[in-house]
Order: C-alpha cells, then sequence, then structure tokens
C-alpha cells in the first residue's frame, strides 16, 4: 500500500517560501488561513491512508475545502487582494 504524503504549503510553493513565513508572522488572516489549509491537509492525508476511517463525501468536501484554502493563500502570495470571509 503506497502512503499518501502531506503536501505542506512550503512544498506547494517553494518559490514563496519567505514570503510564507513573513506573512506567517505578520498578516492575521494569512495565518489562520494557513493554519486551516495544514489542518484540512493532515486530515486528508489520515483518511486516504486508512487512519482515520470516513466517507467518500466527506474526502472529496475536504479536498474541496484544501483546494480553495490553497487558492486564497496563492492569491495573497501574489499580492492579490482577496476578501475576508
Amino acid at each position: 500500500m503506497n502512503l499518501v504524503e502531506h503536501h505542506p504549503l512550503i512544498l506547494e510553493f517553494p518559490e514563496f517560501r519567505e514570503k510564507i513565513h513573513a506573512l506567517k508572522m505578520s498578516d492575521k488572516h494569512f495565518s489562520n488561513l494557513f493554519e486551516s489549509y495544514e489542518e484540512v491537509d493532515k486530515a486528508i492525508v489520515r483518511i486516504e491512508n486508512g487512519i482515520e476511517p470516513n466517507t467518500d463525501d466527506y474526502l472529496e468536501d475536504q479536498k474541496k475545502a484544501r483546494l480553495h484554502l490553497k487558492d486564497q493563500l496563492y492569491a495573497m502570495l501574489n499580492g492579490i487582494n482577496v476578501k475576508h470571509h
């Protein structure tokens, strides 16, 4: 069985390593989105690796949430104005 690995944001966007760190320290909204991304990503990994059983629908919802968070974080890294929800 191949284990699914965690997708840390720094590995997803290595070109933004320094900016990710700076925004985590200076921007509360970015920091909150970052933490949410990490939590959702780790939950997906646990489900896909069979550590935490769940439904396929829930897994798909989590993947959509991760993608939405990733899109918001990427926009902020690129200096695009993101609406705070």
